[in-house]
């Protein structure tokens, strides 16, 4: 083993190992209801909720586009340029959302890196072309995404970077209300995927309109499953199309890789170059992008019962856990944590899932608050009610023998 005398690694690893977490699981199966390859176990840790890879015609589509246009993505974006399937990928998500234009990066988080880049930071690119945003502040819900909070690492708390009490309209007003005369930018989830909570948009959006705040708001999670006038939180949805920027992810429904930024059209044409991750990153894949765009169409206006579907099947899913008395979080979304709070207890149960044939995966600090560690279940559109039945089963067991 090679030494590197002065650093923590060997240790560190050493503490990794002895938690029972090594390597990443090897699958020979596309993450979804199932995971593993010689032994397979029931996978509740995909985010790829509807399973859509498998159905016939989306397949089709991703294998015509990768005969056409080849898997790799050729460079940036603003070096290389983008395929028509980018474009109208782009113009679909807009046109879905509300917002003027769109842009795409690689996944959610490089679009959020890229956006806070955009906003923060002054540059100038030749005489007469420059954007100065050395002075914008930024006002955080105190639990958004870690890819958040990475971008806004350079900024000086209590100077350009605040935060609120998670999903707190008054806590906000009270940031705001400080931040007055300034240039402030809002950023907060739709959904929170640790705790399954849901944000008072339309009240953080009337907020932040009436300080002359921007919103700009990760919807990662809840892209194409939530919206609609008959489904949970459509007051709440009605909200996120009033907000300046919205930001998508491709994993959940959609279940590809890749995340666009929503918005004003100049602004939008700006993140080009402003976002840095447009520049120096490749973007999707353009079969991703072919991918995106017709399944985007599939759930909004095809066959938008899929999702009615896997909602009426989450419900039941939760149903199940509340029955058994489980200590699963509150808000019925897509997320149903199991709370568990100390971290290796949390990792413990983990394992004994695993020797129950279950992947549960724990979410520990920083991915939760500190001490507040929780099992994150995901149903998919596949599992079967055995399976589903299983994981009941094995939670009361597993309580039964005080493991949480």
């Amino acid at each position: 083993m090679t030494s590197m005398p002065g650093w923590n690694f060997a240790k560190f690893a050493e503490g990794i190992r002895a938690l029972g977490i090594s390597g990443p699981p090897v699958s020979g199966i596309l993450p979804g209801a199932k995971h593993g390859t010689d032994e397979l176990m029931t996978n509740f840790a995909s985010v790829n909720f509807l399973d859509l890879q498998r159905r016939e015609d989306v397949m089709q589509v991703l294998v015509d586009a990768t005969r056409q246009y080849g898997l790799g993505s050729g460079g940036s974006r603003i070096v290389q340029g983008v395929t028509p399937p980018h474009i109208d990928m782009e113009e679909t998500v807009a046109a879905y959302l509300g917002k003027e234009a769109a842009i795409s990066f690689a996944t959610g988080t490089v679009a959020n890196i890229g956006f806070i880049n955009a906003m923060a930071n002054t540059q100038s690119f030749m005489p007469g072309l420059a954007m100065v945003n050395r002075d914008t502040v930024f006002v955080y819900d105190r639990d958004a995404h870690w890819s958040l909070w990475k971008a806004a690492e350079g900024l000086k708390f209590g100077e350009r970077l605040f935060s609120f009490r998670h999903n707190d309209v008054g806590s906000l007003e009270e940031v705001l209300k400080e931040q007055q005369g300034k240039r402030v930018v809002v950023v907060f989830e739709s959904v929170y995927s640790i705790d399954g909570t849901v944000a008072p948009m339309h009240e953080m959006v009337d907020v932040c309109e009436r300080y002359g705040a921007l919103s700009y708001i990760d919807d990662a999670n809840g892209f194409l499953v939530y919206g609609p006038e008959h489904r949970n939180f459509a007051q709440e949805y009605a909200g996120m199309l009033r907000a300046t920027f919205i930001m998508v992810s491709m994993k959940k429904a959609v279940g590809l890789e890749g995340g666009l930024i929503a918005g004003p059209r100049d602004a939008i044409q700006a993140f080009e170059l402003l976002s840095g991750t447009g520049s120096f990153t490749a973007g999707m894949s353009a079969p991703a992008a072919a991918g995106a765009s017709y399944i985007t169409r599939l759930l909004a206006e095809k066959e938008p019962e899929i999702v009615d579907s896997y909602l009426a099947k989450v419900a039941g899913f939760r149903k199940k856990l509340l029955d058994a008395e489980l200590p699963i979080t509150d808000t019925e979304t897509c997320f149903s944590s199991v709370m568990i709070g100390d971290e290796r207890k949390c990792v413990e149960v983990f394992g004994a899932f695993l020797e129950h044939g279950i992947r549960v995966p724990p979410y520990l600090y920083p991915a939760a608050r500190r001490g507040q560690a929780v099992l994150r279940i995901i149903v998919n559109a596949a599992h079967t009610d055995e399976q589903i039945d299983h994981l009941v089963e094995v939670s009361m067991k597993l309580r039964a023998q005080g493991l949480f």
